[in-house]
């Protein structure tokens, strides 16, 4: 069973996405912040992690500079322009770039694309 760490300090987004995906049959795992997501990180080794990019606390790009060997998907509301994400996308292990609110069936979609491709 494929495993996916879902991080945002959002309750309502972080409980839908596990229901969505757990629907999905992944394991869904959750942590509310960067220093939550790294702390999780010491226990499990997700296949897939849905990384909030505007949270409190620790700064994103901190949280992504620790995380190796894990694809990284970012969860953004924020508008950004096409040279932007291709930037954010550029960085090593970061994979995908999901806008929130997204719809349930492409982000589904994106999950999957990103698990089963083969490459890491």
């Amino acid at each position: 069973m494929k495993t996916i760490l879902v991080v945002d300090d959002e309750p309502d987004v972080r409980d839908s996405v596990k229901i969505i995906l757990e629907k999905k049959g992944y394991r869904v795992i959750t942590a509310i912040d960067g220093e939550d997501c790294l702390n999780v990180l010491r226990e499990e080794k997700p296949d897939l992690i849905l990384l909030d990019i505007m949270m409190p606390g620790m700064p994103v790009i901190n949280v992504i500079k620790e995380i190796k060997n894990i694809k990284i998907a970012f969860l953004s509301v924020v508008r950004t322009s096409e040279a932007e994400r291709q930037n954010l996308l550029n960085q090593e292990n970061i994979v995908d770039f999901i806008q929130k609110p997204f719809d349930v069936e492409d982000l589904i979609k994106r999950v999957e694309g990103i698990i089963y491709e083969h490459r890491s």
